[in-house]
């Protein structure tokens, strides 16, 4: 257990030896000056923060088994996607990318955890906001 900024305490389980075995996902990640170039030309431009965005994806039931931790009292596992190993971080874009697909390069960029929706007006940006908020 860690201690956050903030007084309060965070599971930390250390995954080198499993990021080791695991082999990478070698997910394309959007350079970001390729990303801040496409935002170019569109007047109105709206940047999302997926909060906690690792935490919103379930883990497979086989994985779970690989990420259990034990204490003196029972065994535990995490039911989420952890921060911290190895193919997180292409395990969101892959989700992101895939529910997106249609939208990414046109009107959405992902980078990262984090969302832009662009559009050269305002009423079509709350338009795509409020179909995101709807599917998401």
């Amino acid at each position: 257990m860690v201690r956050k900024h903030v007084g309060l305490w965070r599971m930390c389980t250390d995954y080198s030896n499993l990021n080791k075995a695991c082999p990478k996902d070698c997910y394309p990640f959007l350079e970001i000056d390729q990303n801040v170039v496409s935002r170019q030309g569109f007047r109105q431009k709206c940047f999302l923060d997926a909060y906690k965005g690792y935490h919103q994806i379930l883990m497979s039931r086989e994985d779970m088994e690989n990420k259990a931790f034990y204490t003196d009292h029972d065994t535990f596992c995490y039911t989420k996607i952890l921060f911290g190993l190895k193919n997180t971080g292409a395990s969101y874009e892959h989700l992101v990318g895939s529910i997106f697909s249609n939208q990414i390069g046109r009107n959405i960029e992902v980078y990262i955890d984090g969302m832009v929706i662009k559009s050269p007006e305002e009423e079509k940006c709350c338009k795509m906001l409020k179909k995101l908020s709807e599917h998401w």
